[in-house]
C-alpha cells in the first residue's frame, strides 16, 4: 500500500504526531459542548410540555394552604403523646416498643 519510506516519513512529520491529536481533542471540546446544549435542553422542554388539562382543573380545585392545615390540627391535643424511637435492623420491634411479643405469638396460632 504505502512504501515504508513514506510511513517513515509520516511517524516523523510533527505536525501529524502532535497536531492532530490536538485538533481532535479541540473537535470533541466544541462537539461536546453542542451535545450539552441539546441536553439540556430536553429539561426546559420538558418543563414547558403541558399537563392534561383535567388534571390541571384537579390541581386548582385542590387548593391546600397553611392556613387549612392549621385548622385542621388546632383543637387538637399534643399533651399525651409519646416519642417511639423505631427498631434497628438487629433488635426485636415488638419488645423496643413495649408489647409482649408472647401475646402476639398466641393471636397468630
Amino acid at each position: 500500500m504505502f512504501a515504508p519510506a513514506v510511513i517513515r516519513a509520516l511517524r516523523k512529520n510533527k505536525t501529524l504526531r502532535y497536531g492532530v491529536p490536538m485538533l481532535v481533542n479541540r473537535l470533541l471540546i466544541v462537539g461536546g459542548s453542542f451535545g450539552l446544549r441539546e441536553f439540556s435542553q430536553i429539561r426546559y422542554d420538558a418543563v414547558k410540555s403541558k399537563l392534561d388539562p383535567e388534571f390541571e382543573k384537579r390541581l386548582r380545585a385542590n387548593k391546600i394552604t397553611l392556613e387549612s392545615e392549621y385548622e385542621k390540627i388546632k383543637d387538637s391535643t399534643f399533651d399525651e403523646w409519646k416519642n417511639i424511637r423505631g427498631p434497628r435492623p438487629w433488635e426485636d420491634p415488638d419488645l423496643l416498643q413495649g408489647r409482649n411479643p408472647e401475646s402476639l405469638k398466641t393471636k397468630r396460632t
